[in-house]
């Protein structure tokens, strides 16, 4: 019996050193989690806002998600390093709802992709439609059409229809270049289609969520199923731990 126990002993070292380093990786990514939230919520409000129809919760999520994540990180090593088979487990037991729900996520978010870019053409035509160059969609648009150097939703024709349009011409923003191009100009209808963007935004934003949607989803996989090493880990060291004090009894 005694040499059954100092058989394992090796074994549970083991098992507490990968758990613990494992720990301490998921731990970084609530971190991440939590930074990326919290970035998105004060940086990224007006963008998601373009994107979502109704007001999103996505940065509280992700905000909350990390915070559990750090805390239950911190919990499992806690676990770990007093070798308590009831925390081992409740540690296991987490990790198999974070695998479930990083799954649907990414399902969800891979499925759903047409969705989203249907109605990113949706709300990003509205905004255009009722641009005032004040509002914060307004900003955004400008903001949008300035850094990918587009111009209305499929090409500058989109502005024709807009509120802003027949007392102003075409935004700056959509000005293809700054230095030869004035309100008068944009006023000017004979000239202005020469002054802006041809490209329109939609198609540009739409292949950049097609692209990385499939990298999202990817990546959210394979943190999905690390989380079953984790829960493995786990529950093997719980068992091994109880089974090791039962020999000792």
């Amino acid at each position: 019996m005694a040499l059954g126990i100092m058989e394992t002993k090796p074994v549970i070292t083991f098992l507490k050193t990968l758990l613990i380093v494992y720990s301490f990786v998921f731990w970084i990514t609530g971190a991440i989690l939590l930074a990326v939230g919290v970035w998105g919520k004060f940086m990224l409000g007006p963008y998601i806002s373009l994107i979502a129809e109704n007001t999103t919760n996505a940065p509280y999520v992700l905000i909350g998600t990390g915070t559990v994540i750090i805390v239950f990180g911190l919990f499992g090593c806690f676990a770990t390093c007093r070798g308590s088979p009831w925390m081992l487990k409740l540690y296991a037991m987490f990790l198999s709802l974070v695998f479930l729900a990083e799954l649907v996520a990414g399902i969800s978010g891979f499925v759903f992709r047409h969705e989203i870019k249907g109605t990113f053409l949706r709300t990003y035509t509205d905004a255009v439609l009722n641009y005032d160059a004040e509002d914060e969609k307004s900003l955004v648009v400008d903001n949008v059409q300035s850094s990918l150097r587009c111009c209305g939703v499929y090409n500058y024709t989109s502005w024709l229809g807009s509120v802003y349009y027949p007392a102003n011409g075409f935004p700056l923003s959509c000005c293809s270049n700054s230095s030869d191009c004035s309100p008068q100009d944009l006023r000017n209808t004979t000239i202005n289609h020469t002054k802006v963007y041809q490209q329109g935004c939609y198609e540009l934003v739409t292949s950049f969520l097609e692209i990385n949607m499939a990298i999202i989803a990817g990546v959210t996989f394979g943190i999905a199923f690390s989380q079953l090493i984790g829960m493995l880990l786990a529950c093997c060291l719980s068992r091994i731990i109880t089974a090791n004090q039962y020999e000792m009894v």
